[in-house]
């Protein structure tokens, strides 16, 4: 008897499976993360290797390269994902960034070196929403949003993991021995795709791959009913065009501006808050220690809304903490004791770095599982213009004295995302009604 008939297994997601799922990209993304902010991490280390020759220039074209890679790389999951299966696009891009980065630890010119960070942007972009798509597939749906929030906290760790490891061996192996260092995981990354992460059930359905989808469910002890596709998913998978229907449209247009801002921001501020400080008055070691504070409040914060957005919803969470992250921005502005400070960046990067994973975690109650993959990749794809546009912004106002102006900027950046979440209509997209209508819900 089918699984999608029998009565003796579970029809709710089996706890081991979402936790293997999650385990497995969170690793991935931790390497994401890696691989992401190894770049900064190094470049001290590249402007002193003269023979190589990058200079500083040169060294923001390609970091802007590797941007427009991820933008890239996003929009071409969002396309290809839900047609061939997620499984492939994650092990594709887990590849094409730790090939690259190995490339870099080799590159003999500058040249080489940018080309190959250009490609790891393609690979970055291509795993990051597919493997959050994965994510809420085999969630719970009452631990949706917590286990998308969890996930990301791998970013900002990767993060961390590639300032710490630049700091205590570049000065003794070089810069090229943190890009193998980047590059080695991969060596236990793709056995724990091909053996650990099982293939999205929902695809596999909807794709006529009903022996393989029972083959998985009987391994877990999950009934396929959980995972069965709305009618006509095969007519929607892939397709751009369904992210505009009628009822979807407006949904689109707001998600993509809202995610515009909140990448702006994410990017912007990560790039110019030591700067912007530092011009505000502090001294070089505090504004550097911003950074890290920042990003430890938003791991922090990360779990926080996460819980949050499972009791109240995503939607409304989100709104509510791009507002926090507009006041804690403007207050830097204002020159505070030393300590108070500290806490305002910390307070800030837990409502900052969430609130932006929180549009994703928001994006997948609108859409079908037919398309969520799609919309989860250009309203990510869309956003990257954000993160190309927010370090630029920054550097033209602190190349024109005007840092104190880049608070207000990134401040009136978290009130457009803001408003722009509120105006989604609070009614999600069902999956239990198999139509692109939306249902109550929820935030």
């Amino acid at each position: 008897m089918s699984s999608l008939e029998s009565g003796g297994v579970t029809a709710a997601p089996s706890r081991r499976l979402w936790l293997q799922v999650t385990a497995v990209c969170w690793f991935l993304v931790l390497l994401d993360g890696l691989d992401l902010f190894v770049y900064g991490a190094t470049l001290p280390g590249v402007f002193k290797d003269k023979a190589f020759g990058l200079t500083p220039a040169v060294a923001g074209d390609i970091g802007s390269f590797n941007t427009f890679g991820m933008l890239l790389g996003a929009l071409a999951a969002g396309v290809i994902t839900d047609r061939i299966g997620r499984r492939k696009i994650i092990l594709t891009g887990v590849v094409v960034f730790t090939l690259s980065a190995a490339v870099c630890g080799m590159a003999p010119n500058v040249p080489v070196f940018g080309v190959a960070r250009f490609t790891a942007g393609i690979g970055l972009g291509v795993l990051l929403p597919t493997a959050i798509s994965m994510v809420m597939e085999y969630a719970p749906a009452a631990r949706k949003n917590i286990a998308v929030t969890f996930l990301m906290t791998a970013h900002q760790a990767g993060g961390a993991i590639a300032g710490a490891v630049a700091m205590n061996i570049v000065e003794s192996l070089g810069w090229r021995s943190v890009y193998w260092f980047g590059a080695a995981p991969v060596v236990i990354a793709v056995p724990a795709i091909l053996f650990l992460l099982p293939e999205s059930l929902t695809y596999l359905l909807a794709s006529g791959r009903t022996e393989r989808a029972q083959r998985i469910a009987d391994r877990f002890g999950v009934s396929l009913a959980a995972y069965a596709p709305e009618p006509d998913a095969a007519k929607r998978r892939g397709k751009v065009s369904e992210l505009f229907t009628p009822a979807l449209r407006s949904v689109t247009v707001l998600f993509w501006i809202a995610s515009f801002g909140g990448l702006l921001l994410v990017y912007g501020v990560n790039t110019w808050l030591p700067t912007m400080m530092r011009a505000h008055g502090y001294n070089l070691g505090s504004a550097i220690s911003f950074l890290l504070v920042i990003n430890l409040g938003g791991i922090v914060g990360m779990l926080v809304a996460g819980r949050l957005a499972d009791r109240f919803g995503p939607r409304r969470v989100t709104v509510i903490w791009f507002v926090a992250t507009m006041f804690g921005i403007g207050l830097l502005a204002v020159h505070m004791p030393l300590w108070l400070t500290y806490v305002d960046v910390f307070l800030t990067g837990g409502f900052l770095f969430s609130a932006q994973t929180l549009i994703y975690a928001s994006v997948a109650t609108y859409y079908l599982p037919s398309i969520r993959a799609t919309s989860l990749g250009w309203v990510s794809g869309i956003g990257r213009f954000g993160a190309v546009f927010g370090p630029w912004l920054g550097g033209v106002l602190v190349a024109h004295e005007l840092s104190n102006w880049g608070f207000t900027v990134f401040a009136v950046a978290a009130l457009i995302a803001a408003v722009m979440v509120a105006l989604v209509r609070a009614r999600p997209v069902s999956e239990a009604t198999g139509s692109a209508e939306p249902v109550p819900a929820t935030g």
